[in-house]
């Protein structure tokens, strides 16, 4: 993404015009305009400031990325009791359908001995408890499958 569309989400994001924003840095809509279109870079300070005004740090700002922060506050506003009434598996399986399928072909039970293996092991190995010992080997597992693509 450039940095004058990063801009711009950000902007958006705030809920801020272009006039407001404009207003708030002390510059004219159209220098706003110039930096969100990429016509013209703001400098370091007006930078500063922008990061300021949208809630951002400058390095969120430039590497700004709206679904990235949709993400991250839909996380932060999760709780187990919300959690509990969704079903993950029906959700994902509508962007991923083998979700939705593999129950009817996949010897469950087999993986299902050997992952509960692993769920015990974390918890006696690193005294964890069984939410964290389902999130460390979750995020073991999609490591390897990252590494392994």
């Amino acid at each position: 993404m450039k940095l004058g569309n990063n801009l711009f989400q950000a902007r958006k994001k705030s809920g801020l015009s272009q006039e407001a924003a404009a207003e708030k840095l002390g510059v004219s809509r159209q220098t706003v305009s110039k930096w969100e279109t990429d016509e013209t870079v703001p400098d370091i300070y007006q930078s500063k400031r922008m990061a300021k005004l949208y809630n951002l740090s400058l390095d969120e700002l430039i590497e700004f990325d709206a679904d990235l922060q949709e993400i991250e506050q839909a996380i932060k506003n999760s709780d187990e009791k919300r959690d509990t009434k969704i079903d993950w598996t029906n959700a994902w399986s509508k962007k991923y359908p083998v979700l939705a399928e593999y129950q009817q072909t996949v010897n469950i039970e087999s993986y299902a001995v050997s992952i509960r293996k692993m769920l015990n092991s974390l918890q006696r190995d690193y005294n964890f408890n069984r939410l964290d010992s389902m999130l460390v080997l979750k995020d073991i597992l999609y490591h390897e499958w990252k590494e392994n693509k």
